[in-house]
């Protein structure tokens, strides 16, 4: 490594190498393949800019993002490295810049988008160009189940193969799961020298906190942190906008920042948030990947994080250049419920939406957590040496009790329920509500019935949120979000172990007064809700049709409140006619009850009509004649299209029912259909 000194000196500036960089960067200009995880701000970029200057050829960077690419190469330039990138975002002389380069062979890092390996010819003209080393920035977008999955990073393991170079892969957010992912899509599993630099990020301050007048926690978090650049995370578009107004009239600097907006305002956007100081960003997720400016000094989360990565990720936007910075989380049980539904709608198979309930239980741990949080955070990444003192938990710490009683009557409830059951109905049965679910079932005569009555209903959902962010439940995504103990619950339920709550969350629940959002079903039929919108995304995505075609939300409702167990049910339900019935009925049916019954196309034309149960009673009594009344007869039956012709008819007569018949068939079995049709009308 003689040779990177000078570099690191005259080209980046830098004295000394971070902690962990000098070892990755000594086995990436040796040409190992690297797999490297490394915080936020822990210096990613340089152990692979450096050794690219190091050696022959051309460096190629795949990286996410146009402006993290452009801010990159801007910089390396002025650094005096013959650096460029092939983006969409260039003028036509930057491009021109970088073939010239690339033919001339002076070029030592080009930067590209994963999109653009999709086009046949690149494999060949970087081959061509003489690329000696890949570099994979955000090599996490390359798991299918991560919250920033790009297509198009499946194809870098591609290009590894064809162009039979070294790969050295870079995240700051891999959990074990996503670590064997990268291993498996860019390494085919052969796996890499593997740095793990430690995901602590000892400058920046942890803090959560419960909704309560969220809008009006931010506006003072924000005021007492004025003309500091912080950045607001949103859960929706209507909501970046809405807060940033109430900044600015508050007397801050603000702007929105979402998806929706046109390419021109977004990158207005970042450079005004890169060049000025003291503005504040309030934007949705699409604000954040790849941005450098090293002196955010707050972040704040309005709504709750998809996962736990994506909250590191987040989080670790602030505190770049290691000066102090500050983080606040809100969360609400509206999130939560937000961020179920959205794993229930996914179209992932149930393995993959039962582990994504493991990791936001992990999130609610975190939020829930007893102790220090960064212990919780770092915990979860795998790391147990740690000391804190920079959390709101470590300032203050949560005022507990010993729940074990009230997480025991939770838990008979569930057992006793046979796990069948979601939070709403188990409180219903807790504070011993007697509502229409309950007697329909008969768990009024439950042992556990009314046993929860020192807890109110806001009281209790707080209580089995702490569950959840033990993981001592998840809910079960072939059950639609009907609550499972794990493993975790068991000594608890059999009385082998106790368990300390958090005792001001529950207090908080019981003085949130605040009115619930209303919800399109209630809590029970939620999760159900999400499996058949999730359906019908599926299937209208393969009709390439909007999913109001397949069937609107209003049926869809019907459907979950009503769970029709056959296709006469499914029939009796608003919005559902003939041709949806026999297109879409089996696959709803599926969902709501698992293995719909076969039925034949005759009698799913009468589905949701009298004539449908006569029809079936027909098919009765002509199972019974097959071989006559004494059972020795050659054996005679009617057709499916006979048999719904019959259980159509207006006037039951024996003249009508031969026309139909036949004499034969008639002599068989006019007199018992007679008898079915009259008993029908």
């Amino acid at each position: 490594m003689s040779g990177a000194a000078p570099l690191l000196k005259d080209v980046f500036g830098f004295d000394g190498f971070r902690p962990g960089q000098e070892e990755i960067v000594a086995a990436v200009t040796a040409g190992e393949n690297v797999l490297a995880i490394m915080p936020t701000g822990g210096g990613k970029s340089l152990c692979f800019q450096l050794p690219a200057l190091m050696r022959d050829g051309v460096t190629v960077v795949i990286s996410p993002l146009i402006a993290l690419m452009r801010d990159q190469v801007r910089a390396l330039q002025e650094a005096g490295v013959a650096a460029g990138a092939l983006t969409s975002g260039n003028t036509p002389e930057e491009t021109e810049a970088v073939w010239e380069g690339l033919e001339a062979g002076t070029l030592k890092l080009l930067y590209m988008a994963p999109e653009r390996l999709a086009a046949g010819s690149v494999m060949g003209m970087l081959r061509r160009v003489g690329v000696r080393l890949i570099a994979v920035d955000e090599a996490h977008c390359v798991s299918q189940w991560g919250h920033d999955f790009r297509p198009d990073y499946l194809r870098i393991g591609e290009l590894r193969r064809a162009l039979n170079v070294p790969l050295a892969a870079f995240t700051a957010t891999a959990d074990a799961e996503t670590q064997i992912e990268i291993v498996q899509k860019l390494f085919d599993g052969e796996p890499p020298r593997a740095f793990l630099r430690g995901f602590d990020r000892p400058n920046i301050h942890l803090a959560f906190a419960t909704k309560n007048s969220p809008r009006n926690q931010i506006l003072n978090f924000a005021a007492a942190r004025k003309g500091q650049s912080g950045i607001v995370y949103c859960g929706t578009r209507a909501k970046t906008e809405g807060i940033a107004r109430a900044l600015n009239d508050a007397g801050q600097t603000a702007i929105h920042y979402h998806g929706g907006m046109e390419a021109e305002d977004r990158r207005i956007a970042e450079r005004r948030f890169q060049q000025e100081d003291g503005l504040i960003v309030v934007a949705t997720v699409a604000f954040g990947m790849g941005i450098d400016k090293p002196d955010i000094r707050w972040v704040a989360h309005a709504d709750l994080p998809k996962s736990i990565e994506a909250y590191y990720q987040e989080i670790g936007r602030a505190g770049r250049d290691g000066a102090p910075a500050e983080t606040l989380t809100l969360y609400g049980p509206e999130d939560i419920r937000l961020r179920r539904n959205q794993i229930d709608e996914g179209l992932a198979p149930p393995e993959r939406r039962a582990a994504d309930h493991g990791r936001l239980n992990a999130l609610l741990g975190l939020a829930e957590a007893l102790e220090c949080r960064r212990q919780n955070l770092l915990g979860y990444f795998g790391e147990t040496e740690i000391s804190c003192g920079r959390c709101d938990l470590c300032d203050s710490p949560a005022d507990t009790f010993d729940g074990t009683t009230a997480v025991r009557k939770a838990l008979s409830a569930m057992l006793r329920t046979d796990e069948r059951f979601g939070a709403g109905h188990l409180i219903d049965i807790l504070l011993g509500n007697e509502t229409d679910k309950v007697k329909q079932r008969g768990h009024q005569s439950l042992p556990t019935y009314g046993v929860g009555q020192e807890y109110s209903q806001g009281e209790w959902q707080a209580v089995f949120r702490q569950m959840m962010g033990h993981d001592l439940v998840r809910p079960d995504p072939e059950r639609h979000g009907a609550l499972r103990m794990t493993d975790a619950a068991l000594p608890i339920l059999r009385g082998e172990a106790q368990i300390t709550l958090r005792r001001d969350s529950i207090k908080a629940a019981a003085n949130n007064r605040r009115p619930a959002v209303k919800a399109m079903v209630n809590e029970e039929d939620a999760p159900l809700l999400s499996a058949l919108k999730a359906k019908r995304r599926g299937l209208a995505e393969a009709a390439k049709a909007p999913a109001y075609i397949i069937f609107t939300d209003k049926t869809l409702i019907e459907m979950a409140e009503t769970r029709p167990t056959d296709l006469d049910a499914m029939a009796r339900i608003s919005g559902i006619g003939a041709k949806k019935l026999e297109s879409y009925g089996r696959a709803f049916l599926e969902v709501i009850n698992g293995e719909a019954e076969m039925m034949h196309p005759q009698r799913r034309k009468l589905a949701g009509r009298d004539a449908g149960s006569v029809y079936d009673r027909l098919l009765e009594v002509q199972a019974e004649l097959a071989r006559g009344e004494m059972g020795t007869d050659k054996p005679l039956s009617c057709s499916a299209s006979l048999l719904a012709k019959v259980a159509q008819l207006h006037k039951a007569d024996g003249a009508a029912l031969e026309r139909i018949l036949g004499e034969r068939r008639a002599e068989r079995f006019g007199a018992a259909f007679l008898d079915v049709l009259r008993a029908g009308d």
